[in-house]
């Protein structure tokens, strides 16, 4: 048995030599003078040889611990190198798995699963951000405090909404890592109300009809830009979708004969497929669109190229162009106008609208007793607006 005197007594010879300790552990004195410690055992017959470190940064008492442990892996059937290798494996794997190598995965993943190149782009945005952090550190590193100081960075800024899509991008990206089995948790949870709450502010619409009808003139008179953004705008107050809806639109997603646009799931907000009926004052306006861009896939593609949509800044700089700011109105604000005035009306179910407009009821209970689509009543709603919006024109 090895003592610490008998180590530190043990002086280099002309060649390497071996004092024994017990249990195949035995310290190698090189004719350096360095002391190596070793571990002999055999495998399936076959003699093997585990380093443990060097005298003294490794101790007597902890190589001796080193020596126990590897005699309890082949007591367990465990080849103590093998082990040892598989480990050093999983350290080095561990930190090539950076956060910005998972988050490139993850926006991948969305891609493949047929995310809009809109979202995929906002979200890589988005993703940029926390790259520049902590983009290099293993996401076995990332830690709630880690997050944070990348928040509270974005927030300083005043950008409130950001650092609030910022944290959750971050945790979808961490959630998939732990899917991938990366990580076992996401630490953003820990951050639950720390992010300030900024006033929310209703994107701008008008609602009042006298309003309203200056605005359908100034559109219908609009002549200074593309006729395809005036028809777009004419459009958008008539079926209220998303502009990014009708941004992206499809000619092939149109039935004339049945009157009808069916918006494919992955282009609605809450990926489920919405229909919209088409009163005759909007084909009227789509045979007029058809002569202008039916050559190609897209409703409104962009003058750079056939293949993509106008930008989704368009509608908006069409307005401020013709005099209406930010404040006054908005093209999602058409939405709102729809609402407003529709519910006002009195003629109609609040839910045929709020299925109109593809919302879903948040109450979960009300929600599951109604889940028609109010379709003919609708069909009847969508005429009606026509109807009404022509009539509002007129107002002086």
């Amino acid at each position: 048995m090895l003592s610490d005197l008998k180590i530190r007594n043990a002086a280099p010879k002309s060649k390497p030599y071996k004092i024994a300790d017990g249990g195949g552990l035995h310290l190698l004195v090189n004719p350096s003078g360095s002391k190596l410690w070793r571990f002999k055992y055999r495998v399936l017959g076959k003699e093997k040889l585990l380093s443990f470190g060097c005298y003294p940064d490794l101790t007597l008492a902890k190589a001796r611990k080193e020596r126990d442990a590897a005699r309890e892996q082949l007591a367990a059937g465990i080849d103590p190198s093998e082990a040892r290798k598989a480990e050093k494996e999983k350290r080095l794997e561990e930190r090539e798995r950076v956060f910005e190598r998972l988050a490139s995965e993850f926006l991948e993943k969305q891609k493949n699963d047929g995310r809009a190149e809109s979202t995929l782009k906002k979200n890589r945005w988005v993703l940029d951000m926390a790259c520049a952090e902590f983009g290099n550190v293993p996401v076995t590193e990332i830690k709630a405090p880690t997050i944070l100081k990348a928040l509270k960075k974005v927030e300083a800024r005043g950008t409130f909404e950001t650092a609030r899509r910022l944290k959750v991008m971050i945790s979808a990206v961490l959630r998939y890592g732990m899917s991938l089995g990366w990580i076992d948790a996401d630490p953003t949870p820990a951050l639950h109300g720390v992010l300030a709450r900024p006033p929310q502010k209703p994107r701008a619409a008008i609602t009042d009809e006298r309003e309203l009808g200056g605005l359908l003139r100034a559109i219908d008179g609009f002549n200074t830009g593309q006729p395809t953004t005036r028809i777009g705008l004419q459009l958008l107050i008539l079926l209220y979708p998303r502009p990014g809806e009708l941004r992206g639109a499809k000619w092939d997603e149109f039935d004339f004969d049945k009157a009808v646009w069916t918006i494919p799931a992955e282009r609605t907000k809450l990926r489920r497929v919405h229909r919209v009926p088409l009163p005759q004052a909007a084909i009227s306006y789509l045979d007029e669109l058809k002569e202008l861009t039916g050559y190609g896939e897209l409703l409104l593609p962009s003058l750079r190229s056939s293949k993509k949509p106008i930008s989704d800044a368009t509608f908006n700089a069409v307005l401020r162009r013709m005099g209406f700011t930010g404040d006054e109105v908005t093209a999602h604000g058409f939405r709102a106008t729809f609402s407003t005035l529709a519910n006002e009306s009195g003629l109609w179910n609040p839910d045929a609208i709020e299925r109109a407009l593809a919302h879903i009821d948040k109450n979960s209970v009300r929600a599951a007793y109604a889940r028609g689509e109010f379709w003919d009543e609708r069909v009847r709603m969508a005429e009606w607006w026509a109807e009404h919006l022509n009539s509002i024109k007129q107002f002086q």
